[in-house]
């Protein structure tokens, strides 16, 4: 029986171990790139559109043509959702149809 709570205070420490290094490492920038890819592309008001992505350090950059205005700040806002984004420059041009 003892060995059982021994056991479980091991798994209980490794477990809290693990997860303060994971929080301590920075998103990977291709994480970031493919989490909001996959958000700009699955958006009903954004509906992928002709949006590139770019991600440094972090820093999600948005380039590209939209119809209307609000897709442009729905994009912007889906981005800065992704988790390991610092911050969003959108450069979306608006260009009605």
């Amino acid at each position: 029986m003892k060995i059982k709570h021994v056991v479980t205070a091991f798994v209980l420490l490794l477990t809290l171990v693990v997860s303060t290094l994971a929080a301590d490492k920075p998103t990977d920038d291709n994480y970031i790139y493919d989490s909001v890819r996959e958000k700009l592309a699955t958006d009903a008001v954004v509906k992928g559109g002709a949006i590139d992505v770019d991600v440094k350090d972090g820093i999600v950059t948005l380039k590209g043509k939209v119809t209307e205005a609000k897709q442009k700040s729905r994009a912007e806002s889906l981005a800065k959702k992704v988790k390991g984004v610092k911050s969003v420059i959108n450069q979306l041009q608006i260009t009605p149809l």
